[in-house]
């Protein structure tokens, strides 16, 4: 009798890991996982970070800053998400944010960053796409890490801009004493010096009220960590924040 050979059945299938499945990048590589997003509360405050393609100029040039600023107040506080502070840097942006749920962030967001494109291209006369990827959001859970969040933030432009004597300014140097006046730091009361001492902030309070019709470009916090955590760490207005919190 002729043995019966059983043939192998090959489904096919439309789930699982394959190459070349998921969202594809906005660049030639993803710099952001594009998998679900964890859980946030709404009681630790957010660190989140905005990329800019290549090709734009700095942002820090007066032009489009002044538009970024105004781009940034105007979504201070929607959704559920609250700007509380932010850096703008050449060619990328920080933010210190709360957001009372996944969804507040992922949509407070995604307002903030229509906003922030629209008045790039606006100012630049330009089209086209403008962040290089997703954003980066990493939750402060701790007031120490709210802290060093805080420092690299606000410090920001003294990592990329060593200090420079008064004799001999670069372009877009930060001369000892002085704040950055392209973040928030004129609305941050929690350095280590007196405030009459944090040079160019009454200045910079000035100009935006002189411009705009917000007390602010950012929201006072509400979550305990940044209210309260975060104050038994100081930091002065020069220190030079270093790596990636």
């Amino acid at each position: 009798m002729a043995r019966i050979r059983q043939l192998e059945l090959n489904f096919r299938t439309w789930g699982g890991q394959r190459k070349g499945a998921g969202r594809p990048p906005k660049g030639s590589t993803a710099g952001v996982s594009h998998l679900r997003r964890p859980s946030l509360s709404r009681h630790h405050p957010l660190h989140v970070t905005l990329r800019i393609v290549a090709g734009v100029p700095s942002l820090r040039a007066w032009r489009l800053f002044s538009s970024l600023r105004a781009a940034l107040a105007r979504g201070q506080e929607r959704f559920g998400f609250r700007l509380v502070h932010f850096s703008v840097q050449s060619n990328h942006i920080h933010l210190v944010a709360e957001a009372r749920t996944g969804e507040a962030l992922s949509r407070g967001m995604q307002g903030l960053s229509v906003r922030l494109a629209r008045a790039i291209n606006r100012t630049l006369a330009r089209r086209g796409r403008v962040f290089a990827d997703r954003y980066h959001a990493r939750a402060l859970k701790t007031p120490r890490a709210v802290h060093f969040a805080l420092r690299y933030v606000l410090l920001n432009a003294r990592k990329h801009r060593p200090r420079t004597s008064p004799l001999a300014p670069s372009s877009d140097a930060l001369l000892p004493g002085f704040i950055d006046s392209r973040s928030s730091a004129a609305w941050f009361d929690g350095f280590a010096r007196p405030n009459e001492l944090a040079f160019g902030a009454r200045e910079v309070r000035a100009q935006w009220r002189a411009t705009s019709d917000l007390e602010a470009p950012v929201v006072a916090p509400l979550t305990w960590l940044l209210r309260r955590g975060s104050r038994r760490y100081g930091f002065d207005i020069d220190d030079a924040p270093s790596g990636a919190h």
